[in-house]
């Protein structure tokens, strides 16, 4: 394999993990966030709750859901915007620097060579070659010396729609027994059941996207999501009392 089709293959596997990244993330506080509801509602088991039922799961759900998607997926593509923004700021101040005092912007960047390992001379001497390509030295220096990096291969468009919609689409999990079924006992145990198996879903994902060991990406997952439930179904437990 060559050289271009290895950078192409890396950029595709980096685009997967980007995406799995935003599906994860929006994922999961989707399942959360809506699963809350259900255990909060099986905890108060409260008398007008009971009259309710279904109906008042999926109207507060369903809300719940669309109101924390939207909000998920702007906040996503506003933070991200304002990484683009801060590091395009930062990268002409370090242009300009580079231009004006390029003695200066060499000894910095040699020194934060050093740091990293290299020796004074070498370092050095990486530096001053460094002075022909700018561009490079100046997203070397913001690298090394703020950790920013180039984030022109996200768009913010693109990661709040994904956000959104993975919030969406693994937040509906837990109601839609609630969709297809009367409230009863047997409802709240098939959501519970669709919502462990989202949970491990999301997981698996996880683990694909991080490659962390397995047994992490799933116990994790999982247990974010019971810990939300057992504190919904708690607080409905003393407000249903």
């Amino acid at each position: 394999m060559d050289r271009q089709a290895q950078g192409l293959t890396q950029s595709r596997l980096g685009h997967k993990q980007e995406f799995l990244k935003q599906i994860v993330f929006g994922g999961t506080d989707g399942i959360v966030t809506t699963f809350a509801i259900v255990a909060g509602f099986a905890g108060a088991q409260a008398e007008g709750v009971a009259q309710v039922g279904g109906l008042a799961v999926l109207l507060f759900g369903l809300a719940n859901l669309l109101a924390d998607a939207v909000s998920m997926g702007l906040g996503e593509f506003l933070s991200l915007r304002a990484q683009h923004d801060l590091y395009r700021a930062r990268k002409a101040h370090e242009l300009r620097a580079i231009h004006e005092t390029p003695d200066i912007q060499a000894t910095h960047l040699a020194n934060l060579l050093q740091a990293r390992g290299l020796g004074a001379k070498e370092a050095r001497t990486t530096a001053t070659t460094f002075l022909r390509h700018p561009d490079l030295m100046s997203e070397t220096i913001l690298s090394h010396a703020t950790g920013l990096t180039a984030p022109e291969t996200e768009s913010p468009l693109r990661n709040g729609l994904f956000t959104f919609g993975a919030f969406v689409c693994f937040g509906v999990v837990p109601l839609i027994p609630y969709m297809l079924f009367d409230a009863t006992e047997e409802t709240t145990r098939m959501s519970i059941v669709a919502t462990l198996l989202a949970l491990i879903l999301l997981g698996l994902l996880r683990w694909s996207a991080t490659g962390h060991q397995l047994w992490r990406s799933l116990g994790e997952t999982v247990l974010v999501g019971t810990v939300c439930a057992v504190v919904a179904f708690t607080v409905g437990v003393v407000v249903g009392a």
